[in-house]
């Protein structure tokens, strides 16, 4: 498998982004191996949180909540995605698929050996963490589900992502950071749109970001469809704690939250939000209420 790595001086002064590199080699499942980045950030005896981002962001979306989770006592780690922010990005579209992403991310989360894990996923971070979480249910403590779905294709995705699907197969250029900017009710300054555009040299960089959104399950033939039936049917009988928190704003995810109200035994009494003046990349808009959410439910549920 041919990769491509982002220079490191691509990633030097940040705004807002000091944190100290850890790398992680998994096995790329053709005879090589792909370089897993990772931030991972406050005291080593404590429960992590994993937070999980996804397309086509990096771990620089938890920033300011990795600083307030380790402000409250927790190890704070968030990992790249194969294909985004530090982490090796193979070269090719099809080198990128629903099946691998689990795979590699899975070898990551052995690798580094977290449990008693937090998962605060959104976006993608919930179709792979979710995932995760239906094969390794004894690793998790419990679940924070933003802004995300575990989708079958049983049931259209809507108007909207249709629309994002068709924007990121024709754009000539691929914006990442404009797309965050797209997707926050925030004002993000150039320099944070710079910093989301950092991992991408060029468009040649951009496979992973490019193929992501061609690999959400829309259709019940997907290949990711029966592998995602049956991580529902191992959630629906988990007693995990699971707590919702989406974006007001966010179109692409709206009353996606109530599937996992539903079917999540886990989420039954839980204070459920949807939270005002927040768009899909609700890390940037409220990430402090995000925080403080996550750190009760912690409290409550420890």
């Amino acid at each position: 498998m041919k990769t491509l790595r982002t220079p490191d001086e691509r990633f030097q002064g940040l705004a807002d982004y000091s944190f100290a590199p850890n790398y992680t080699d998994v096995d790329d499942t053709e005879g090589g191996k792909l370089r897993v980045h990772h931030v991972d950030e406050g005291p080593r005896e404590a429960a992590p949180v994993l937070m999980m981002h996804g397309e086509p962001s990096w771990s620089y979306l938890y920033r300011h909540m990795i600083n307030g989770f380790v402000s409250k006592g927790h190890r704070a780690v968030a990992p790249d995605l194969v294909g985004f922010g530090r982490s090796d990005k193979p070269s090719q579209r099809n080198d990128y698929t629903y099946a691998r992403h689990v795979m590699w991310m899975g070898d990551w989360l052995r690798a580094v050996n977290l449990r008693n894990i937090t998962l605060v996923c959104q976006d993608w971070g919930g179709l792979i963490g979710l995932r995760l979480w239906a094969e390794m249910p004894d690793r998790f403590a419990r679940i924070v589900v933003a802004n995300t779905a575990l989708p079958t294709g049983d049931q259209p995705m809507g108007i909207a992502f249709e629309n994002w699907r068709r924007f990121s197969q024709d754009v000539p250029v691929f914006p990442a950071g404009g797309i965050l900017k797209g997707g926050t009710v925030s004002h993000l300054s150039d320099e944070v749109i710079a910093a989301y555009d950092a991992p991408f040299p060029d468009e040649s960089y951009k496979a992973g970001a490019r193929q992501f959104p061609m690999l959400v399950p829309a259709s019940p033939d997907d290949p990711a469809t029966a592998p995602n039936r049956k991580a529902w049917k191992v959630i629906q009988e988990l007693q995990t704690p699971v707590l919702t928190a989406f974006g007001a704003d966010d179109q692409i995810m709206a009353g996606v939250d109530t599937v996992f109200q539903k079917l999540c035994p886990g989420a039954a009494g839980q204070p459920h939000v949807v939270l005002p003046k927040a768009g899909h990349f609700l890390q940037e808009d409220v990430g402090a209420d995000l925080v403080s959410l996550t750190c009760d439910f912690i409290d409550r549920t420890s």
